[in-house]
């Protein structure tokens, strides 16, 4: 391997340890998975992948989810929106906050002028319409921001309305 050369997904996963790959994945889990399909994914076995996971659903990470007879495994999303939450206020004052919840509002309101649309999905119905290829491909960049700005409001909001509750209970006692 020349020195210019990244080293290879395979090289960087050998690297890490059983846990630490298991750990990794399971913090991509959107959709519900089993401890099999973790294994393989990781190169574990499925022992090794069920004692990871079970940490993680202690340690508030995952959620375990019975369904017929078996566990599956996803994100705890509550638990990960209020570490988001709470890295927000940590992170950024109040002023900070306020102009970036303004910025991301403004940003839709000047697409839904632009477009002459509602919402994404308005946005991306209207697709059908345009004949350029650029255009269209930038109606659906617009669209997945506009998307990913609705996900983040609603985060950058609640950050806001417990400012002050968050604030007087993140106080290290000395």
């Amino acid at each position: 391997m020349s020195d210019n050369t990244e080293p290879s997904d395979d090289h960087a996963r050998d690297a890490m340890t059983r846990g630490d790959r298991v750990r990794a994945a399971a913090r991509t889990l959107r959709t519900p998975r089993s401890p099999a399909w973790v294994a393989e994914e990781t190169g574990v076995s499925v022992k090794t992948a069920q004692k990871y996971l079970d940490q993680l659903v202690e340690d508030d990470v995952l959620r375990r989810i019975e369904r017929a007879d078996r566990s599956l495994y996803c994100v705890d999303r509550l638990m990960a929106t209020y570490r988001e939450v709470a890295a927000l206020q940590r992170e950024h004052d109040r002023e900070e906050l306020t102009d970036v919840l303004e910025s991301m509002q403004s940003e839709i309101a000047a697409w839904k002028a632009t477009y002459d649309v509602e919402t994404p999905g308005e946005l991306r119905a209207s697709i059908a319409d345009v004949d350029d290829p650029d255009e269209v491909e930038e109606r659906r960049e617009v669209a997945a921001d506009w998307e990913h700005l609705d996900d983040r409001i609603p985060i950058v909001r609640a950050a806001l309305n417990e400012y002050d509750w968050a604030s007087d209970r993140d106080v290290v006692p000395v």
